[in-house]
C-alpha cells in the first residue's frame, strides 16, 4: 500500500508515519527499483521517489512530498509529475493508492499557506483519495487547560 505523506515541515508527518506503523524507529529508505539509499532519513532530505519502509510495518510504503511549502515551482511540479504518473501506474504495485496531507493544528501553523492552496487547486489526483489529517491537536489541548488554569 503506497502513501504520499504531504504537509509543510514539522507538520508532525514523521511522527504520523512512527504512529501507523507502531515505532520509534526511522525507516528505511529505498530508490524506485528496490535498491536501499544510503542516506539516513532526516529533516530536510526528500526525494519523493524514495520508498520510506518501516520494519515494523513493511506493508506500507511512504514517499514523502519535497519542501514546496518554500514556493519552489521546481519542488511543486516534480511533485505534481509524481502523483499524476502515480495515479495512472498500471501495475498495483507502482501506483500510489492515497495521499495524506497533514495540516498542524497548532497557532504557530494554522494559517493556510499558497502553496498549500496551489496543492488543492493545481494538482489533479486523478481517483487517488487526499485524505486531510489534522495534526498536533494535543497542543491546542494543553493551551486549552493553560488558558483554563489561568
Amino acid at each position: 500500500f503506497h502513501i504520499l505523506v504531504m504537509g509543510r515541515a514539522n507538520a508532525g508527518k514523521t511522527t504520523i508515519l512512527q504512529r501507523v506503523c507502531n515505532t520509534m524507529d526511522r525507516p528505511e529508505i529505498f530508490n524506485g527499483k528496490g535498491g536501499k539509499v544510503c542516506i539516513s532519513y532526516i529533516c530536510g532530505y526528500h526525494n519523493i521517489e524514495d520508498e520510506l519502509v518501516f520494519q515494523s510495518n513493511p506493508q506500507f510504503v511512504f514517499h514523502d512530498s519535497c519542501g514546496f511549502e518554500s514556493g519552489s515551482e521546481e519542488e511543486f511540479d516534480r511533485m505534481r509529475k509524481f502523483v499524476m504518473e502515480q495515479a495512472k501506474a498500471i501495475k498495483l504495485e507502482e501506483r500510489i493508492h492515497a495521499i495524506w496531507f497533514c495540516v498542524p493544528l497548532n497557532d504557530s501553523h494554522r494559517m493556510v499557506m499558497a502553496a498549500e492552496r496551489k496543492i488543492f487547486d493545481n494538482c489533479d489526483t486523478g481517483h487517488v483519495p487526499v485524505i486531510l489529517l489534522a495534526t498536533k491537536a494535543d497542543t491546542l489541548e494543553l493551551q486549552a487547560l493553560e488558558q483554563r488554569e489561568d
